[in-house]
């Protein structure tokens, strides 16, 4: 089969979440001007480059009271940090009651029934007991083609590991079994790895 976005695929549902898979969860929390606190799950998310240690995510809808954006990157906007929680899949529940499409005088740590903590280096909370989080300072936001479409990159400033995760110096993402999306409504979880060595390593 072969078709072009802009004619449409032809089938039940949008195939596209499908093919590019599985994709890492950015759990993103930021904080308001005001002090409002947000936490929403992002899939198009990633690490994009090593020195210095960069993230991007990408938001691509609108809530009414947020004009073109949605809660995390109209916070990020007034405040420029954001804290990336990496969701486990004993936290798949929790991080799917925080998806829902709340108002922004909502709380979603409160929300999902989420503990939290300051971050270290940046002004806004992140999830206590998530595996690993990322504090991020805002480098730039591109605005992509279409309507809502925003990617958002931070410079990560601080490093979070939960100590039970660390085995031998090493990060074990077995210990904790990370969630990614799939298409549709599906989810998976790493339980098993294996290693390849590069030609000439």
């Amino acid at each position: 089969m072969f078709y072009r976005p802009e004619d449409g695929h032809n089938l039940p549902h949008n195939p596209f979440n499908a093919i590019v898979t599985p994709r890492p969860i950015g759990w993103i929390s930021t904080r308001g001007a005001d002090g409002s606190e947000n936490l929403a799950p992002y899939s198009f998310f990633n690490a994009v480059a090593y020195v210095p240690p960069q993230v991007m995510f990408s938001s691509t809808a609108t809530k009414p009271d947020r004009g073109d954006t949605k809660d995390t990157v109209a916070n990020i906007r007034e405040t420029g940090v954001f804290c990336v929680n990496v969701v486990e899949f004993a936290m798949r529940d929790a991080m799917n009651v925080s998806s829902g499409p709340w108002g922004k005088d909502v709380d979603e740590f409160d929300k999902a029934g989420l503990p939290r903590v300051d971050c270290d280096t940046v002004p806004c909370s992140r999830v206590a007991t998530a595996p690993a989080n990322l504090e991020c300072k805002l480098t730039q936001i591109v605005q992509l083609p279409g309507e809502a479409n925003f990617a958002v990159f931070g410079e990560v400033t601080g490093v979070h590991m939960r100590d039970d995760c660390l085995v031998d110096g090493m990060f074990d993402v077995t210990k904790f079994k990370p969630l990614a999306r799939l298409g549709y409504k599906d989810y998976t979880h790493v339980d098993e790895v294996f290693s390849l060595t590069r030609p000439g390593e």
